[in-house]
């Protein structure tokens, strides 16, 4: 086995770095134009949070709705338009928690992420059973269609 003179070969990295500015090695972050800034914020004052909160009244109503779902959901039809019922709730939690960070709505993005929550809890009660991860019990039982 070949002995290396590490004292050397840090000497010579030593040297490589010497030779190269700090701003090489350091590039530092690029600031924005004023101009760019000003946009931003003209951007940001101009938007309306009344669309942000008319998005997520609509996903409220559906996630209240599907509380007071007045169709069969055990099996069959009933239950995929069940599931897809709340995947549209998940679907829409998810897009308004999108559009609450960008828009910087702290207020939505708490609701958008606990509608979120409740379209997976929602869908979690009927689908679990069906895979075997949970009990099944006489609403929610382990079949997925109809006998």
């Amino acid at each position: 086995m070949t002995e290396r003179d590490w004292d050397a070969e840090m000497k010579k990295i030593d040297r490589q770095l010497e030779s190269v500015s700090d701003e090489a090695l350091f590039p530092s972050k690029t600031a924005r134009s004023p101009v760019e800034r000003a946009q931003v914020q003209e951007t940001q004052r101009t938007t309306s949070t009344l669309g942000v909160f008319f998005r997520l009244s609509l996903s409220v109503a559906l996630g209240v709705a599907l509380v007071f779902w007045p169709y069969s959901a055990r099996c069959g039809l009933g239950l995929a338009g069940y599931l897809a019922a709340t995947t549209v709730l998940v679907v829409a939690g998810g897009w308004s928690a999108i559009w609450t960070w960008r828009h910087r709505t702290a207020r939505g993005h708490m609701l958008s992420l606990l509608l979120l929550l409740w379209g997976l809890v929602l869908t979690g009660i009927d689908v679990l059973p069906r895979v075997g991860y949970a009990r099944p019990t006489a609403n929610h039982p382990a079949f997925w269609a109809c006998s």
